[in-house]
């Protein structure tokens, strides 16, 4: 514990060395994953009474009870009326137990879940230009086109469900259920910390991302494999980039509300 208080103390976030206002329920809930991760806590293991992380994590009783509404609400702890709370079972797929300790506003995590993203999309993308039916490349297309027509929009909800759509369309036609299976689940890491990050807003550009979806759709259409990797490569690392403006962006601004429970993540 004298990890989670000494990074209190130093008031940093996101592994940069300029103390940044956070909302409380934000810190702490970072503060509880970090609990988590030196007691090597696993899915399914109780967690202590509201009360008693309130007193391990030197917080208030309410800021802690946001805290635990947003973890449960991105899938890392499971309140459970009567009984208490737990970890949550595991992000689930091939992904292993490991992962769930993985810390959605630590910037070290976040750069090795992109780069994951890049080795396992850009494969993926790759495979999709050689084994794509008429059909998986139509279905390419159409969430690539409806991203765009939500990005013009600026339609967020709208876009996320195209976004998911389009790397989704892409994994199955890859022809192979494990990329499938691994792009969805990394996917489900990176919308917890659009959740604790965000607040439901975007880290960047969503008419960018679109127009590169459109881009890698036409490669993949037009069987040129190689293409395909290499856009999906500029896409997720225009995602990285955008997404560390953005922290930096965040660490001058006024503070934001917990998200809502029942918000879907961006």
């Amino acid at each position: 514990m004298n990890l989670i208080h000494s990074r209190r103390k130093r008031g940093l976030a996101l592994g940069d060395s300029t103390p940044a206002y956070r909302p409380g329920y934000e810190v702490v809930a970072e503060q509880l994953l970090e609990y988590i991760a030196q007691q090597n806590l696993r899915p399914g293991d109780r967690l202590p009474t509201e009360q008693g992380l309130a007193q391990i994590l030197g917080a208030s009783r309410n800021v802690t009870r946001e805290a635990v509404k947003v973890l449960a609400a991105i899938g890392r702890l499971t309140v459970r009326r009567g009984a208490g709370i737990f970890v949550a079972a595991s992000v689930g797929g091939l992904l292993d137990d490991e992962l769930s300790h993985f810390r959605p506003t630590g910037m070290e995590d976040v750069r090795m879940l992109l780069d994951y993203r890049k080795v396992i999309e850009s494969e993926t993308a790759r495979r999709a230009a050689s084994h794509a039916t008429p059909i998986e490349v139509r279905a390419i297309r159409e969430s690539a086109e409806s991203s765009l027509t939500a990005a013009t929009m600026n339609d967020v909800d709208t876009f996320a469900k195209a976004d998911a759509a389009f790397h989704d369309a892409v994994g199955a036609a890859s022809h192979n259920v494990f990329l499938r299976a691994s792009v969805a689940g990394v996917r489900r890491l990176a919308s917890q910390s659009d959740v604790l990050l965000f607040h439901g807003d975007v880290p960047g550009s969503l008419e960018v991302a679109a127009h590169q979806h459109l881009a890698i759709a036409e490669a993949v259409a037009a069987g040129a494999a190689d293409l395909a990797e290499q856009l999906m490569v500029e896409h997720i690392a225009t995602t990285q980039s955008q997404f560390e403006n953005k922290i930096r962006d965040r660490l001058f601004s006024p503070g934001a509300q917990p998200p809502s429970p029942e918000a879907p993540a961006s």
